[in-house]
C-alpha cells in the first residue's frame, strides 16, 4: 500500500493546486485577482449569499472487505493564508501595510498564499462501519499568525511580512451498508461546519473560511476497492447504485492495485498518473506544459520579477523554467517513436484485410488497404461501418465528456485501424443538432469497439 499511496499523492498534489495560480503568475493579472479552484467547501450560508460555494461533498465507493479489513482516511486541502507586506515607520517604530515592499533587490507583494493541510484518520475497522451508524470525525484547523521581519542590510528593520490564517472547522462522515456478494458501499462525506456566514462582506470573507482544493485519499488493508468506471459484470448493479456530489472516486496508484482510492473534485479515470515528461507543477488549469514553459521564457525581466514577488511557488516556476536544459525542454514535446524499430501487426477486425503478411509500418500498399469511410469492425458479431447506429457506453479511461454521453445513440462516420493494432470508431451523436455540420467537417467522437452497442444488423434492420 505504501507505493500505491505514494503514487496517488503525486496525482492528488496536482489536484490540490490545479488552478492555484495562473499564467503569467502575477498579482496584477486580472485572472489572478479573482482566483478560483476546484473543490472549494465554503462556510454554511456562503452559497446562499452568492459569496461562496456549498459546504459539502460526498462520494460512494464499493469495497470487498476481508475479515480484518481497515480503512484510513486522508483529507487534504489548502488553507488560505493572507500575506500583508508592512513597511517600517520612521518615527514611532510601528509598521504600515503597503501593496508592495522592496528591500534591496528583493520584492514582496501583499498577496493571498495557501498552505497545504492533511488530516489523517484511522485505520478504522470496516466491521465498525458495517454496524449501520454514521461515524463522525471532527476536523479542526486552528487560526494562526506568523511575522517575518525583513532587515535593511544595516542592522535595522525595513519592514515585515504578516501571514494570517482563519480557523477552519469541518467534519468527515462515514456511512456503510452491506450489499450482496459480500460488498460494502461506503459513503465518505466532507462538510464545512463553520458558523454560518450570514452576511459576508465579499467573496474574500467566504474563501478565508473555506476548504480549498478539498479531496480525499482512502487506503485499505485486507480489502479491495472496485472500479465505478469499469466494474466487473457481477458488480455493475451495485456500482449503478452509487452516488456522488461534487467529487468523483477513482482507483489510484499503479495499474492493477486496488487498495487506494482518490475522491477528487475533478473527474479523472482510474489509476491517473502525472506524465514523466512533466518536470514541474505549473498550476495553470489544463495548459500544455511545453506551450506554457515557452510562454514563461518570453516574459520580460520586470514581469518575472513581479511573478517572483507574488508567490514563492511562482518564483519556483520561473527559476525552474529558466534553468531547463535544451534536452529537458525537448522532452516536453512528447515521445517520438522510431517507425523503423519494429514492424507492427495488421489492423485487428478489418473486414477488408487481404490476409497477406502484415506490411511494414508504412508503404503506399499498406495505406491503400485502409479506408475509414468503408472499413468495418465486428461488434458483438455485427459488422459496424459508416452509417451504422450504435449506443455509447464509455468505459476505457472515460473522461467527463464521455460520461455525459453515456447511453446516447450515435451514427458511425468512420472506422480507423492504427499502427499499434487498435481500432477506433468515429461517430456523431444523433441528438446533436450540429451532427451533420460536424460530419461535414470531419469532426467525430472516437470510441473503442467494446464501448459501443450496435442498434442495427449489418443490413440496417433494428436489433
Amino acid at each position: 500500500m505504501t507505493m500505491s499511496l505514494s503514487l496517488a499523492r503525486a496525482v492528488a498534489d496536482a489536484v490540490l493546486y490545479e488552478g492555484y495560480l495562473l499564467y503569467p503568475y502575477r498579482a496584477s493579472s486580472q485572472k489572478n485577482q479573482a482566483r478560483w479552484q476546484f473543490g472549494i467547501l465554503g462556510p454554511p450560508g456562503a452559497a446562499e449569499a452568492g459569496a461562496g460555494e456549498e459546504p459539502g461533498m460526498f462520494a460512494d465507493c464499493l469495497l470487498s472487505p476481508g475479515p480484518h479489513a481497515e480503512v484510513e482516511i486522508h483529507l487534504r486541502f489548502l488553507q488560505l493564508q493572507s500575506r500583508t507586506a508592512e513597511k517600517a515607520d520612521d518615527d514611532d517604530g510601528g509598521f504600515s501595510p503597503v501593496p508592495e515592499l522592496a528591500v534591496g533587490a528583493s520584492r514582496w507583494l501583499s498577496w493571498d498564499e495557501a498552505i497545504a493541510q492533511e488530516i489523517t484518520v484511522g485505520p478504522i475497522p470496516v466491521a465498525q462501519l458495517a454496524a449501520g451508524e454514521t461515524l463522525l470525525l471532527p476536523v479542526d484547523v486552528p487560526a494562526g499568525e506568523e511575522i517575518e521581519e525583513l532587515g535593511d542590510g544595516t542592522g535595522g528593520t525595513a519592514g515585515r511580512l504578516v501571514r494570517r490564517r482563519h480557523e477552519l472547522r469541518g467534519e468527515i462522515r462515514l456511512d456503510s451498508i452491506g450489499l450482496p456478494r459480500g460488498l460494502q458501499r461506503l459513503r465518505v462525506s466532507v462538510i464545512n461546519t463553520a458558523e454560518p456566514l450570514m452576511e459576508p462582506r465579499n467573496r474574500q470573507d467566504a474563501i478565508a473560511g473555506s476548504f480549498i482544493g478539498a479531496h480525499v485519499l482512502l487506503s485499505l488493508q485486507d480489502a479491495d476497492f472496485l472500479s465505478l468506471l469499469d466494474p466487473p459484470g457481477w458488480a455493475r448493479d451495485a456500482a449503478a447504485g452509487c452516488s456522488q456530489h461534487r467529487c468523483w472516486p477513482v482507483l489510484a496508484g499503479p495499474e492493477g492495485q486496488t487498495d487506494v482510492l482518490l475522491v477528487s473534485p475533478i473527474i479523472l479515470y482510474d489509476h491517473p498518473a502525472v506524465a514523466p515528461e512533466s518536470p514541474v507543477a505549473l498550476y495553470d488549469s489544463t495548459e500544455i506544459d511545453e506551450i506554457l514553459t515557452l510562454r514563461i521564457l518570453t516574459l520580460t525581466e520586470e514581469e518575472k520579477s513581479e511573478a517572483r514577488a507574488t508567490d514563492p511557488r511562482a518564483a519556483a516556476i520561473i527559476d525552474h523554467c529558466e534553468a531547463m536544459s535544451p534536452e529537458e525542454l525537448q522532452q516536453l514535446h512528447g515521445i517520438l517513436r522510431n517507425p523503423h524499430a519494429t514492424e507492427f501487426p495488421a489492423p485487428r477486425g478489418s473486414l477488408t484485410s487481404s490476409g497477406e503478411d502484415p506490411p511494414a509500418w508504412w508503404t503506399p500498399e499498406s495505406e491503400a488497404l485502409v479506408q475509414p469511410s468503408m472499413d468495418a469492425v465486428l461488434i458483438n458479431g455485427v459488422p459496424v461501418a459508416r452509417g451504422s447506429r450504435v449506443r455509447v457506453n464509455p468505459s476505457r479511461r472515460a473522461d467527463a465528456q464521455d460520461l455525459f454521453f453515456a447511453g446516447q445513440t450515435g451514427r458511425v462516420t468512420s472506422v480507423h485501424f492504427d499502427v499499434d493494432g487498435s481500432t477506433h470508431v468515429g461517430l456523431v451523436l444523433e441528438k446533436d443538432p450540429a451532427a451533420d455540420l460536424h460530419e461535414g467537417y470531419g469532426r467525430s467522437f472516437y470510441y473503442a469497439p467494446e464501448e459501443l452497442e450496435p442498434l442495427e444488423d449489418g443490413e440496417g434492420n433494428q436489433i
